[in-house]
């Protein structure tokens, strides 16, 4: 099915599974699609196709793909895409954000390490089925290490912001940044690299009582150490909320200010607002009444954010290993997928405790959200 289905018609073959309700017991989560393999991030078109992201820490042959029902997909925009080939780099290489936009052209954040190609931005308009553009991010808009993973698209103010977590091939998490780029120019600005609001924080990420580690510069297991990683903007493009995976605090900047060129790192460091409390969360999503939710990777849980500033668990579910991408879809419903990177084998001595199937959940948020934020 070359254009996908529409979700509507998903809608109808969607398995309920133990419903996840929250403290109040009136929020229930659904297990929306059972696949394969693990998947990252999510993104709706507004005729309500879902595409999403293959996780790469798993590194999947199949990087994008679009779901064709409950438990099928097929490579998105199509294979060629999909397939690393030498003397160009018009394919995917690495990917685990993206996001759609009203006018219908998905955006893929490309990493680009894992053969070693410049980072890029690929917009493929699903309207046309063709390349709508490509925004390229060598350095010093990145540096080693970098890992650009979640994006906010501004049409109000012609931007794209993308959260750095720096966690890439010789990152840990201290050059964590947020790239705005230009929709129209195409120039792009890393800034608040390094800054106390995308750096992670000394905290272990803690799941079923086990500290994530990762082997250090000497060799000793250390913390696994995330910086900026949720990244979300609020209805009137006012506000950039975003926080580094492993931290206690989400952040946010007004857009103008973060868009002002004239403003040193130290000025702009200083337009830079601690918004609330929260756990050590991945993903991040808002909705039309300024709502923040946040996938809590620890707790296999969705927290909100209100209006109170204050962090409460939203809904669960024990199958929910490693919340992941969360996103709006024009149906009304919030969606969230369960990686279980947290199940993988390098964090249990070698043995991996993944297995299928990979679950994409949906449930009903306090207000409707939208697909570019």
């Amino acid at each position: 099915m070359r254009q996908g289905i529409r979700l509507a018609a998903l809608a109808a073959a969607v398995v309920l599974a133990g419903a996840a309700r929250a403290e109040n017991g009136k929020v229930e989560a659904e297990v929306f699609a059972k696949l394969p393999q693990s998947v990252g991030n999510i993104a709706f078109t507004p005729d309500n196709q879902l595409i999403f992201s293959h996780h790469p820490f798993f590194s999947p042959d199949i990087r994008v793909a679009r779901l064709t029902s409950p438990t099928t997909f097929e490579p998105f925009p199509n294979a060629q895409w999909n397939t690393p080939r030498k003397g160009t780099d018009q394919y995917l290489d690495n990917v685990l954000g993206l996001r759609s936009d009203e006018s219908g052209v998905v955006w893929i954040i490309d990493m680009g390490f894992r053969t070693q190609i410049t980072p890029k931005l690929v917009g493929w308009n699903t309207r046309t089925n063709r390349l709508e553009r490509i925004y390229y991010m060598p350095e010093p808009i990145t540096v080693k290490g970098s890992q650009p993973q979640d994006i906010v698209i501004d049409q109000k103010n012609r931007k794209f912001y993308i959260a750095d977590e720096h966690i890439g091939p010789g990152g840990d998490g201290s050059h964590a940044a947020i790239i705005v780029i230009d929709m129209d120019s195409g120039v792009a600005r890393r800034v608040l690299d390094g800054d106390r609001s995308t750096v992670p924080e000394n905290v272990p990420i803690t799941v079923d009582g086990n500290d994530l580690t990762v082997p250090g510069k000497d060799g000793k297991p250390a913390i696994i150490k995330v910086g900026c990683d949720g990244i979300t903007m609020d209805v009137r493009s006012e506000w950039v909320y975003f926080a580094p995976l492993s931290g206690r605090s989400v952040y946010r900047i007004r857009v103008g200010d973060l868009n002002d060129e004239k403003l040193s790192p130290e000025q702009l460091s200083g337009k830079v607002e601690r918004y609330s409390d929260k756990p050590n969360n991945g993903g991040l999503s808002i909705d039309y009444a300024g709502n923040l939710y946040l996938t809590a990777v620890e707790t296999k849980s969705i927290g909100i954010v209100g209006a109170d500033r204050k962090y409460r668990t939203y809904l669960s579910d024990p199958d929910m290993v490693w919340p992941d991408g969360i996103t709006a879809s024009p149906d009304g419903y919030m969606y969230v997928s369960a990686s279980q990177v947290s199940a993988a084998a390098m964090f249990h001595g070698g043995k991996a405790e993944n297995k299928t199937p990979y679950l994409i959940y949906r449930f009903k948020p306090v207000a409707t959200g939208y697909i570019s934020r």
